[in-house]
C-alpha cells in the first residue's frame, strides 16, 4: 500500500488526475441532488417574472457593474437577517438568466430593498448617492435619467427569455411598447430595486 502511495506522490501528473476526479465526483454528489428537489427548482408561490420595465432595470443593473458591490444573497446568519431581512430562497430566483447574487458588499445587499424607500428617494439617490448618504462611497448614475428604452430590444429579450422557461405570454410581449412608453432607464432601474424581495418581505 505504501509504495502505491509513493508512486502517486511522486507523480505529478497522476496526482493531477486524481486531484480532479477527487473534486469532480464531490463536486457531483453535492450539486446533483439539488437540481432534482422542489426547493431548488420550482417558484416560490406567487413568483412572477420581471416586467419588461423591471427586466430593462436589471439590465441596466448588471451593465452598470451595481452587481458588483451590492450583493443579492442573504444567508441565513442571525447577523444578516437582523440587516437585511429573511434568509433568500432559491425559489425566489428560478427565473433570473443570469444571476446576480454576489459576494462583494461594498454597498448593502439588496435582496430585500423592495419597499424600503420611496420612488424619489432611489431617484435623488441614483443620481447623487451623498445627498441623501453623506458618506457613501457610490457612483453617481445621472445619466440614465437622459436615456431612453428600445421597445424592439426589450421585445426579443423576452422572447428569448421564453424559450428559456420564463412564462411570459404573447400578450406580455405585444404590450412592451405600452409599459414602457416614455420611460427612462432610471425609471427602470427604479422599477426593479422596488420588487427585489417583496415577495419574502412579510417573513422579515
Amino acid at each position: 500500500m505504501s509504495n502505491k502511495h509513493e508512486i502517486i506522490e511522486k507523480n505529478i501528473g497522476l496526482m493531477i488526475v486524481l486531484v480532479v476526479i477527487a473534486i469532480s465526483f464531490g463536486g457531483l454528489v453535492e450539486i446533483v441532488p439539488l437540481m432534482f428537489q422542489k426547493d431548488t427548482t420550482e417558484p416560490i408561490e406567487g413568483l412572477r417574472p420581471l416586467t419588461a420595465l423591471e427586466l430593462q432595470g436589471r439590465d441596466v443593473y448588471i451593465r452598470e457593474g451595481c452587481n458588483v458591490c451590492h450583493s443579492q444573497m442573504i444567508r441565513s446568519l442571525h447577523s444578516e437577517t437582523e440587516r437585511y431581512g429573511y434568509f433568500s430562497v432559491a425559489g425566489e430566483f428560478v427565473y433570473d438568466h443570469p444571476h446576480v447574487w454576489g459576494s462583494k458588499r461594498t454597498g448593502p445587499d439588496l435582496a430585500r430593498v423592495g419597499g424600503r424607500y420611496s420612488d424619489r428617494w432611489h431617484r435623488v439617490h441614483l443620481n447623487n448617492p451623498r445627498d441623501v448618504v453623506p458618506e457613501s462611497n457610490m457612483p453617481s448614475f445621472w445619466w440614465l435619467e437622459e436615456r431612453s428604452i428600445d421597445s424592439d430590444t426589450m421585445k426579443k429579450k423576452l422572447s428569448v427569455l421564453r424559450r428559456l422557461g420564463v412564462p411570459y405570454t404573447d400578450e406580455d410581449i405585444a404590450t412592451v411598447d405600452e409599459s414602457i412608453k416614455g420611460k427612462t432607464e432610471m425609471d427602470a432601474v427604479i422599477a426593479y430595486l422596488q420588487q427585489l424581495g417583496t415577495l419574502l418581505s412579510y417573513k422579515r
